[in-house]
């Protein structure tokens, strides 16, 4: 059996660097591995941030792999990755959405972007304070990992505004396929996990302990290890039954 492709899809305002080290692990396991790079981040800086082109962008990973693959997501990336799942289940063996299961819509996205507008006007267009919450909450390796790719200062209206107009909710009701919810403990954007959770046709919920929102940075380790489990039933079971809830591992 070929080993399954993994797509890998960063959180805003950061970039395809953020994912080194689960490329690493996968890359020595024999995996085809390919982080990208979403419109106005990384080496897509300048480009607009849209609905569509943040999918044309996990399209064009999916054909660089040659496709289908495992999609992966953290954050922004999760979110899009539902979507892309939604749209193209064809080509998606299974889904990993990672700290996005929160709605993104209502007073909470109304609050999140109020303050993103409030920290774009410092004189640093919030540089100064996102490098230092950086390296308070991120071991040193994720702090170079998170950074390498540079910070996206500017695209956090057009991100949150398209973001607005996702339906997450819909989309796992949609995707025919297997979904696992992987949660850091102390994640502020696990707050609707039971209903992504219930609303996933072949749902699992994954919380990994002491971890925070970037949970792939955060418990490098540790999230890597629920990977790899997920991999191995994506590859050994097709046929893989629907299960609702696990506390700390897939199954």
């Amino acid at each position: 059996m070929m080993p399954v492709p993994v797509l890998l899809v960063h959180g805003i305002r950061t970039s395809a660097s953020m994912w080194r080290h689960q490329q690493e692990m996968l890359t020595a396991a024999g995996h085809p591995v390919l982080a990208v790079d979403l419109p106005g981040h990384g080496s897509r800086l300048h480009e607009a941030f849209t609905v569509e082109g943040a999918l044309a962008a996990i399209d064009a990973g999916v054909d660089s792999l040659g496709g289908p693959v495992l999609l992966v997501g953290l954050s922004l990336g999760g979110y899009y990755a539902i979507a892309y799942a939604a749209r193209r289940p064809d080509r998606v063996l299974g889904l990993v959405a990672a700290s996005s299961s929160f709605v993104p819509s209502g007073p909470g996205l109304t609050g999140y972007r109020a303050l993103a507008g409030l920290i774009h006007r410092l004189p640093d267009r919030g540089l100064g304070l996102h490098t230092f919450l950086v390296r308070r909450t991120l071991p040193p390796a994720g702090v170079t990992d998170v950074l390498a790719g540079g910070v996206a200062l500017d695209v956090m209206a057009a991100g949150l505004a398209e973001t607005g107009r996702l339906t997450p909710l819909a989309d796992l009701r949609a995707y025919p396929g297997r979904v696992w919810l992987v949660n850091g403990a102390f994640d502020h954007f696990r707050l609707h996990q039971n209903r992504f959770l219930k609303a996933a046709r072949h749902g699992t919920l994954v919380i990994v302990p002491r971890a925070s929102h970037l949970v792939s940075l955060h418990r490098p380790d540790r999230f890597d290890r629920v990977l790899r489990r997920i991999i191995t039933l994506v590859e050994g079971d097709p046929a893989f039954p629907a299960v609702k809830s696990v506390n700390g591992e897939p199954r």
